[in-house]
């Protein structure tokens, strides 16, 4: 056993593909660093609290609410553009304080008026973050503010896209979100880059987040409007993650029965909404308790899988990092074939946890200092001017692998 651990020290890993993406430094002709060495120069030493000594204690104290970032938020609902997913969405764009109290939505949370959102358009060049945060969470999670905190201090602008049902939002069509919900993600980004067409754009995702973020980032491929991206607690392959939880007793009746019962929570504030679906069964639903019962009951019907297996192997984001060409954080086999991958594995730490002596998360450390340095450091523009040319596919070979080709296909009229 590693001495160190016992204090709370924790390895860090990095992985990466054999030649990663040299990365233009600002203001230095011909002068690159490679992503490997930028990730890992950037990276702080990974210190836990000792009592938090495994995956299952840091794990679990994220349900400890008594920790409190003073973040505002101010709240737009957009109706979605695409006919496929009708409905509406709330997006959270992170303020200066104010005394205004809306008790319909969460804390320091309340809604633009028309006359502000009018007026919220800008030529500056701030960087700007758009963050997606975990199952059934939203804007208000303690770990999405504890990130927003150094971005706010730094003087960025960011705005949270909260899912569908999510943080007192409404569900307006009888359709909740997925883990390949990207669209609204996609209509948010087309929107911001119209909206401050010269602010550098950069994202951030957490958990069930990270992975529609990483499946957005494969859809949209060369075009993505984003320069650079964090994940974070990522699950990668759902049907593998669902498969290892239910093998134990803990797996079973801890985090499945937890994740199970917050999604059915979800599903009874808006039961009227989604209850206009003919596919679902209401009743059904309601007697679910694990969280694959959930998206066997709920998730497959509604979108016309046959299992949650089905579901999970067609949501897995694990396949489009290959389709990827933004620079981000990503697991084992596939960051070896993509050069805009650099992965970071710590030897301590939960979901979503890494909780440090006082309650802070370390994991807001390397993620904000990744966001900064991309954009003081590195010449953004020129990434993708000097290294897109050297993709992960050929589709000029006979034959070749789309990481893209989804089973799901939902008709342009539904």
């Amino acid at each position: 056993m590693d001495f160190w651990r016992l204090f709370g020290y924790a390895k860090k890993s990095f992985y990466s593909h054999p030649v990663p993406v040299e990365l233009p430094i600002k203001n230095e002709k011909q002068s690159t660093k490679s992503f490997f060495e930028f990730c890992k120069s950037i990276t702080p030493e990974c210190r836990l609290n000792p009592l938090l000594f495994n995956g299952h204690l840091q794990t679990f104290w994220t349900t400890q609410k008594e920790y409190d970032v003073p973040i505002y938020y101010k709240r737009h609902v957009f109706e979605a553009e695409d006919a496929r997913y009708v409905g509406t969405f709330a997006v959270d764009f992170v303020v200066q304080p104010y005394d205004e109290i809306d008790v319909s939505l969460p804390s320091r949370t309340t809604h633009y008026t028309d006359k502000e959102f009018d007026h919220i358009g800008s030529l500056d060049d701030t960087p700007m973050l758009v963050a997606l945060h975990g199952l059934s969470g939203g804007s208000h999670e303690i770990y999405l503010r504890q990130l927003m905190w150094p971005i706010f201090k730094a003087g960025w602008q960011a705005c949270v896209v909260n899912s569908r049902g999510c943080a007192e939002s409404k569900i307006t069509s009888g359709v909740m979100y997925n883990a390949r919900s990207t669209w609204d993600v996609r209509q948010t980004v087309k929107w911001l880059r119209k909206t401050f067409p010269n602010r550098p754009l950069l994202g951030i995702g957490f958990s069930l987040g990270a992975n529609i973020f990483v499946n957005y980032l494969g859809e949209e491929g060369e075009d993505c409007e984003l320069k650079a991206v964090v994940v974070v607690s990522n699950p990668w392959n759902l049907e593998i993650s669902s498969h290892v939880l239910r093998q134990t007793w803990l797996g079973l009746n801890g985090y499945l029965d937890a994740m199970g019962t917050s999604m059915r929570t979800l599903f009874e504030k808006h039961v009227e909404a989604i209850s206009k679906n003919p596919r679902v069964n209401i009743e059904r639903v309601r007697k679910i308790r694990y969280l694959f019962e959930f998206d066997r009951e709920l998730q497959g019907p509604t979108w016309g899988y046959p299992t949650e297996g089905a579901y999970y192997r067609d949501a897995s984001c694990c396949d489009s990092l290959l389709a990827i060409a933004v620079s981000e954080a990503l697991p084992y086999e596939e960051f070896a074939k993509t050069p805009f991958a650099v992965l970071c594995t710590t030897s301590l730490g939960g979901h979503l946890g890494w909780f440090e002596k006082g309650g802070d998360r370390w994991f807001v450390k390397p993620a904000s200092q990744f966001l900064f340095r991309m954009t003081q450091d590195i010449d953004l523009d020129k990434i993708k001017e000097s290294t897109l040319n050297g993709s992960v596919i050929d589709k000029n070979d006979s034959a070749f692998f789309n990481p893209m080709r989804r089973k799901l296909e939902v008709p342009s009229e539904a």
